[in-house]
């Protein structure tokens, strides 16, 4: 079904000769029938928080080549859930016609093949498919700046030279 715009179709009642009374009931019954169209049993959005962050100040994982994926959790669940809930939605998946003829074995093979609507079911949303480079960092700002100076770096005299 073509969806119009509320104001196209006043428009267009106006043009084919209809006062603005009329025009007026027939949007209003229109704007009511759009609203009681909207199913109001819907949940509102998921509010969702982003997992994967690695910090490592004392070095530990530095040299250590690693691979993760970035999936949302709901922001009122804990991170932690994340490999708990994947591991659910593996299952589910295995039980499935298709998960019995080609089986997940693995939480890279559940962030890959797991389809969405299973990974939605069980409250987490992979956002990326295939694993991506985890780079760790000391998670502090270096205090000498490096690369070329702003005008804002120099002092007054050496910025009006």
């Amino acid at each position: 079904m073509a969806k119009a715009d509320i104001d196209l179709v006043k428009h267009i009642l106006q043009r084919n000769g209809l006062d603005n009374r009329q025009t007026a009931k027939i949007i209003e019954e229109i704007n009511f029938e759009l609203k009681q169209m909207v199913d109001p049993d819907k949940p509102p959005a998921v509010k969702k928080q982003f997992v994967i962050l690695v910090a490592d100040p004392e070095g530990n994982l530095e040299g250590k080549d690693m691979v993760g994926w970035v999936v949302q959790v709901p922001e009122e669940d804990s991170p932690l859930t994340a490999v708990e809930r994947i591991t659910r939605a593996a299952y589910e998946y295995n039980v499935t016609p298709k998960g019995r003829r080609i089986p997940i074995k693995s939480l890279g093979e559940a962030c890959e093949a797991a389809p969405s609507r299973i990974l939605k079911e069980q409250n987490i949303w992979v956002k990326t498919k295939e694993p991506v480079q985890v780079i760790t960092t000391i998670n502090e700002l270096p205090l000498e700046r490096t690369g070329k100076l702003s005008r804002a770096d120099l002092g007054e005299e050496e910025a009006e030279e």
